[in-house]
């Protein structure tokens, strides 16, 4: 057995030897190839697109298109986090989100509304890279695991679980910066810049400083990423399917994508209340030294854990929803593959056609 033998379908299509015999079907007089792992018809690389679908080419491009989704929509919002974790680890000082706006402009000036955007463009950037990369490798891989009928019927569960091992990986490459940026902004005095903050936390913590978090960071990230992701997958399609006047093939891609930033938003309400505990546990966590993820929680108390909710809803709502737009709009503009929503495949409908006649 030969070692690219052992990666999803999709990845191999290129190769010869291990391109695995795919049916064809007819449309409008062209004969197209259905893509292995899919549930849609599509050419291996159909006209107008730059590549093909589940190719190496298409995963490193959906990763770049994560740099800038993440990297750009977190730093531009950098001064509502700033706000939203300092209400979340000194309340009384920060009573509310415009009296933290006010507190902040008047001891820090218009630049202290900018501190930690370099943490957070790099960490972010980061973790973009691999959330959307590694979904979409994970998504075929497990689509090819289960099989495309299973992959159809149980599609809310693939889209689940290929976010969350994904986010899992993400977040290893985030939590570094995570933690310089939250001491940048919440702890007075200890930093002013990304240069100064990140030598300081190894000579004080060691490497553990950077990684304190990650359990936590983990905690907050893999349910928000798994909302984030399942409950736009399946936005889109009801949108599409009782929303939109029309077929997704009819859209012109501005109209596409502004059904895409509607799921997007909804789906960032819903990623902001699912984790909003676990990211006051992460804020106060990196703010003092040897504390753990428990004694943090302990200490917020269940009121202390939804404070700063408002702000992040406002906050991710609006990222979660331009992140896809972003990402969207990169896929449309590198001219790669997109499909519709996933329809029904036709050996499965024939099973359901039997069993009706039974």
């Amino acid at each position: 057995m030969s070692l690219l033998s052992l990666l999803p379908k999709a990845w191999c299509q290129n190769n010869a030897e291990n391109v695995p015999v795919t049916p064809k079907v007819e449309q409008q007089g062209l004969v197209k190839s259905l893509v292995a792992g899919r549930t849609i018809a599509a050419a291996a690389v159909a006209e107008g697109d730059s590549c093909e679908f589940g190719s190496l080419h298409y995963f490193a491009l959906c990763g770049l298109g994560g740099i800038l989704s993440c990297g750009i929509t977190h730093t531009a919002v950098v001064p509502l986090d700033l706000v939203k974790c300092r209400i979340q680890v000194d309340p009384v000082k920060y009573k509310s989100v415009f009296n933290g706006f006010q507190v902040t402009l008047r001891e820090d000036g218009a630049r202290g509304l900018a501190k930690g955007w370099a943490p957070t463009f790099f960490g972010y950037s980061m973790q973009g890279l691999c959330k959307f990369g590694l979904y979409e490798v994970f998504k075929v891989f497990y689509t090819d695991l289960i099989g495309e009928e299973n992959a159809f019927l149980y599609r809310t569960w693939l889209y689940l679980s290929a976010s969350a091992s994904a986010e899992f990986f993400a977040d290893i490459a985030l939590s570094p910066m995570e933690a310089a940026k939250v001491k940048i902004q919440t702890t007075p005095g200890f930093a002013n810049t990304l240069r100064e903050a990140w030598p300081r936390i190894m000579r004080e913590e060691g490497v553990n400083g950077f990684y304190k978090s990650l359990v936590p960071l983990w905690m907050r990230q893999i349910p928000y990423t798994m909302m984030k992701f399942a409950c736009f997958e399946r936005t889109v399609e009801l949108l599409y399917k009782y929303v939109v006047p029309k077929p997704r093939a009819e859209c012109s891609k501005p109209e596409q994508l502004v059904v895409t930033f509607a799921a997007g938003y909804i789906a960032g309400v819903f990623c902001a209340i699912v984790s909003h505990p676990a990211d006051t546990v992460v804020s106060k966590l990196n703010q003092e030294k040897g504390s753990t993820a428990l004694e943090a929680a302990k200490k917020l108390g269940m009121a202390g854990l939804w404070k700063g909710l408002t702000p992040r809803i406002v906050m991710i709502g609006t990222l979660t929803a331009l992140q896809w737009f972003i990402y969207d709009a990169f896929k449309v503009a590198m001219r790669m593959p997109r499909p519709p929503p996933p329809e029904m495949p036709e050996s499965l409908k024939k099973k359901l056609e039997a069993q009706a006649q039974k």
